[in-house]
């Protein structure tokens, strides 16, 4: 060749290896086809070297719908068009091939493989619909993966992409090749192949002309129940869940997809295969079971979903607005604040609604319920009001009154206040407030002025029915009585040992008087066991007042008297403020200790002047050994036989022997000189330590006179608490990590809305961005504490399915739990699935239940496999056919060979009445 004569000249003196490889022409990539099959093989060369390891470290990707299954794409062009050449492979390359599993690939369901190849064009559709093209693109892709050796099966999409129709071909050895092929049935499905017995004849003509028993290996899948949902009695789903009272949720459970599977059937003839199809899904191999989930359980646009956490975001919102007014009738309408500073509606209930929630807040059953009954123990932690308290119940009014918006909200406070001022003024108790104990300092400011709003009410009320004299005359009754005789309710007077006394308001075992509101006006009186009523007196003792009977057996020191125990006035309780005033105060005057000493003089004080009244006869002694037992200090004295016998066994330990502590006896001291100056008075003629008009006057002014922000701030704290609290009492079963995930959302909140405790917020914007993320937080474990009482109610008699499913649903959801207000990518659907156990099986049975005669309106040819009058919703079936090929020289070639056995024919059906998906593989020597 002329080329070769240049070339030689050219390179004299050269390297002759390297002259030799300089004339030699290529000719077997002269055409674009052969370049791509070049390509194609190129491809597969690399893929096949580096193995599914290294192709995951090169950034395989993992199919979002299949756990273990991954893809790799590789781009090549022919001509004027551009195709996508992808790999699909598993992890597990070793592992067998699994004939049917619920999460594998359409193709690998449809043709029994485990990797494979796709060409498709990079186009919309990603089909070819013209066949000369798609059997060139197979062919290409064939030729390269004989020439590199691998026996990977190759597909083309074909036709339009609902079909999901493929054409494929395998290289299984020296003369065995596998060709595929799949399309779908769109429209009415022939009755025929609605029942097994059909299909295997229309499976069996290709394959074989005789009639003949046939082998072959069908699996079908079930899948039943009610898409729309299990029906209930009741109107709603949730009736009786917590939440029912303020909103009703959607179910997110619509149903459950029940897979009942026939493994490794052998069916001779088709009356065979009629008998499998009238078989009852109880007698299937393996029950699966998988939730029908609604949509609400993805992510939904802000506003979309209706639940607590909307509406702890609008009164966010509303938080956000309440530093624009300096008084709370300045959101009642929106011409007083003006619409301009309004960024949301202000939409106001009209009076009847008002009306409605005012009832339901003060009049329709509202107790005095225990506010801790039912509390999450981290509930404490956020400074709010108990749930069952009236401000907790008025605050979720508000998140459902109108758009829960800031006028709104305003309107509705007013009218509450009005109320609560109504109950002052007639001396009505405060619905849902406790009355005894002291005040909850935990709690919100406004919740601890309600309650000692409560305690002055009720104070008042006795006050108004002359209360006293009700005291006077019961104090009278005791002296009927003889000193030393028995108590009137049967107890001696040596019922309880002096020894166990302790101080009175100190001790656990001193009860409180207990208040009753009761029409004749007496009070309940709860005496300790070491007093008992007193006994018969001298006519000398009718001067005693404000006894509340005997101390049990100890007597006075100057006098041969019984000890009587005195009515006492309570400590004066406080609120927050109330403290943090006085704590100003004393640092205004210089001297914190005198001025909280001076509280406790005048308790002191009070105390000494009932023990006065109650025992005339009393000395500073005396006062001691009842009021502080621990600074009396009792001795013993020698006492003769001769003198014990003339003496009676009551006279015996009279007087009393002892002494005061050292600080009781010192010179100058504090506790006998206000003993010395302490008038002896009862409790009904003395000064009241506590005023409940003037504090009662003072906490209606407080209500009235509020801020807005610092109304809308408790009202935050409070709402979020309550909301969690409803959340907390539902029932969903043994699953503890919704229990861990309940108790973090407290202290979650907690930190959150402790800026709000300050009367001033320093970074408003920042705080208020915060507790919108809050809402967000909320939302997600509001969704999972609704999915799981759903879940857990449907699955009450197999609790371990319920826990089973909402601990796979708690793993894919969790990845959501931390995200932001922007949200996050969408995920994969929630599809997996539980095998049920064979005690299970009765219960998810019991869950379809059989269908009424107007349920079962619509005439449909049953497909068989019934399962309580409902018929399969989808059924896939294997058709299987092996042939020996032992004693041939390419069996060792063939992937599929089985103890010499090879499957030569297999057809994959999937349909229901109206749609049939069928797939085709057959194997031969051609």
């Amino acid at each position: 060749m002329a080329s070769s004569e240049k070339t030689k000249s050219a390179t004299e003196g050269e390297n002759p290896d390297d002259e030799e490889l300089e004339r030699f022409d290529d000719f077997t990539l002269a055409s674009s086809w052969e370049r791509f099959i070049s390509e194609i093989e190129a491809a597969c060369r690399l893929w096949m070297a580096d193995g599914p390891k290294n192709l995951l470290d090169k950034g395989a990707a993992c199919l979002a719908s299949l756990k273990n299954l991954y893809n790799i794409k590789f781009e090549l062009k022919y001509g004027a068009k551009s195709y996508s050449l992808e790999y699909f492979f598993e992890n597990d390359h070793d592992g067998a091939i699994v004939e049917w599993k619920d999460d594998l690939h359409d193709l690998q369901l449809s043709f029994g493989i485990k990797e494979f190849l796709v060409i498709a064009p990079l186009s919309a559709s990603g089909v070819i619909l013209d066949a000369p093209e798609a059997t060139k693109l197979l062919s290409a892709v064939a030729v390269a993966l004989s020439n590199s050796g691998s026996t990977w099966p190759a597909f083309v999409p074909i036709h339009d992409p609902s079909r999901k129709a493929y054409i494929g071909i395998q290289n299984m050895g020296t003369l065995l090749t596998r060709r595929f092929e799949s399309d779908r049935i769109g429209s009415q499905v022939p009755v025929r192949l609605m029942h097994l017995e059909g299909l295997l004849t229309y499976q069996t003509p290709p394959y074989d002309d005789e009639d003949d028993a046939q082998e072959s290996e069908p699996e079908v899948r079930e899948a039943g129940g009610n898409p729309d949902g299990i029906p209930y009695n009741k109107i709603q789903w949730d009736d009786d869940c917590p939440w029912a009272e303020w909103y009703s949720a959607e179910d997110p459970v619509r149903g459950f997809q029940l897979i009942a599977v026939w493994s490794n059937k052998v069916v001779e003839n088709s009356l065979e295969m009629a008998e499998l199809e009238n078989a009852s899904s109880h007698e299937a191999d393996i029950w699966i079971l998988s939730p029908i989930l609604s949509s609400n359980t993805k992510e939904v646009p802000e506003g979309k979903l209706v639940g607590f956490a909307s509406q702890l975001r609008l009164l966010v919102n509303a938080l956000d607005i309440s530093f624009e007014g300096q008084f709370i009738e300045d959101f009642t309408s929106v011409e007083k604040l003006g619409p301009e500073k309004l960024s949301t509606s202000a939409t106001v209930p009209p009076p009847t609604v008002v009306d409605r929630v005012l009832k339901d807040l003060f009049h329709e059953g509202a107790q005095n319920l225990d506010h801790e009954k039912g509390e999450h123990r981290n509930s404490r932690v956020i400074k709010g009001a108990p749930l069952e308290s009236l401000f907790a119940q008025f605050c979720l009014h508000a998140l459902w009154f109108g758009d829960c918006n800031i006028c709104a909200i305003a309107v509705l406070w007013i009218e509450f206040v009005r109320e609560v001022r109504w109950c002052w003024e007639e001396s009505q108790p405060i619905p849902r407030m406790q009355t005894s104990g002291s005040i909850d300092l935990s709690t919100c400011l406004i919740h601890q002025k309600l309650q000692m709003l409560a305690i002055c009410i009720k104070k008042k009320y006795h006050s108004d029915i002359h209360f006293d004299d009700k005291v006077d005359d019961n104090s009278n009754v005791f002296a009927d009585y003889k000193e030393g005789s028995d108590a009137g309710d049967g107890r001696t007077q040596n019922s309880a040992s002096t020894e166990q006394f302790d101080v009175k308001r100190d001790s656990s075992r001193w009860k409180t008087s207990e208040y009753s509101f009761g029409t004749n006006g007496k009070r309940a009186v709860a005496i300790s066991d070491n007093v008992s009523p007193s006994a018969d007196r001298k006519p000398a003792e009718m001067v005693r007042k404000g006894s509340a009977g005997l101390f049990g057996s100890m007597m006075l020191l100057n006098s041969y008297q019984r000890m009587h125990a005195p009515y006492t006035q309570d400590v004066p309780i406080m609120t927050e403020d109330m403290h943090e005033e006085r704590l100003r105060a004393a640092e205004a005057l210089g001297n914190a200790f005198s001025f909280s000493a001076q509280l406790e003089k005048d308790i002191l004080t009070s105390d000494m002047s009932a023990f006065k009244a109650a025992n005339p006869d009393a000395v500073f002694e005396d006062f001691i050994r009842w009021h502080s037992p621990g600074d009396w200090e009792p001795c013993e004295a020698d006492v003769s036989e001769s003198s014990m016998d003339h003496k009676t066994e009551l006279n015996a330990d009279w007087p009393p022997r002892g002494r005061l502590s050292e600080r009781m006896s010192e010179r100058g001291n504090s506790w006998r000189q206000i003993w010395n100056d302490a008038p002896p008075l009862p409790v009904s003629e003395q000064k009241p330590l506590l005023d409940p008009n003037r504090e009662g006057e003072k906490i209606l002014h407080y209500l009235e006179t509020i801020p807005p922000h610092q109304l809308l701030q408790q009202m935050v704290c409070t709402a979020f608490r309550a909301s969690a609290g409803c959340l907390n009492r539902t029932s969903f079963g043994a699953f503890e990590q919704l229990k861990i995930r309940i108790e973090q959302l407290y202290l979650t909140i907690a930190s959150t809305l402790k800026p709000l405790q300050a009367t001033l917020l320093r970074d408003k914007n920042e705080i208020i961005d915060d507790l919108r993320r809050l809402t967000v937080v909320f939302e997600h474990v509001e969704k999972l504490v609704i999915l799981s009482a759903s879940i857990h109610r449907k699955l009450l008699a197999a609790p371990r399915l319920s826990t089973a499913i909402l601990g796979d649903y708690f793993k894919y959801y969790l990845p959501r739990m931390g995200m932001g207000l922007e949200g996050g990518n969408e995920q994969e659907e929630f599809n997996e699935k539980q095998q049920v156990k064979g005690h299970e099986r009765a219960a998810i049975a019991d869950m379809f239940m059989t269908p009424t005669a107007n349920q079962s309106w619509r005439k449909v040819l049953s497909m068989g496999n019934l399962l309580n009058g409902h018929e399969p919703i989808l059924r896939e079936i294997i058709f299987s056919k092996r042939d020996n090929v032992s004693d041939n020289h390419y069996a060792s070639f063939t992937r599929s060979s089985l103890d010499h056995e090879i499957e030569t024919h297999r057809m994959y059906i999937c349909g229901t009445s109206n749609d049939l998906q069928v797939a085709l593989s057959v194997s031969s020597s051609d």
